[in-house]
């Protein structure tokens, strides 16, 4: 495997497990930000794999169609999608992130 994919894979671990701890601390907002940072570098690296290429942009639905992703898989990848922008800006949710999410929205995201 090349490096720079194996660097991606790394990382998107890296991000699941600190989804994982953020459960633990009570962060669930950025429990759910760091899962979709996780599956956003896990695509990225498939895409590397078998593309060559990283597309640009934060789309895990666009990277979950590139690297067809199984059809069983996509209705999680469409929840998690909006999260890169809900976990972090208050004037998309109208309130303040970090007070919107709960474990339950934490741990349906997590990637199992």
């Amino acid at each position: 495997m090349r490096k720079e994919i194996e660097n991606w894979w790394k990382q998107a671990l890296a991000d699941l497990r600190s989804s994982k701890n953020c459960i633990t601390s009570g962060d669930y907002y950025l429990s759910v930000f760091m899962s979709q940072q996780a599956a956003e570098k896990a695509l990225k690296a498939l895409s590397l794999l078998l593309f060559r290429e990283i597309p640009q942009g934060h789309s895990i639905i666009y990277l979950a169609q590139k690297v067809k992703l199984p059809s069983r898989m996509l209705s999680d990848v469409r929840d998690l999608n909006p999260e890169y922008l809900t976990t972090r800006y208050p004037d998309i949710t109208a309130g303040v992130p970090a007070e919107l999410y709960d474990e339950v929205i934490a741990m349906k995201h997590i990637i199992k």
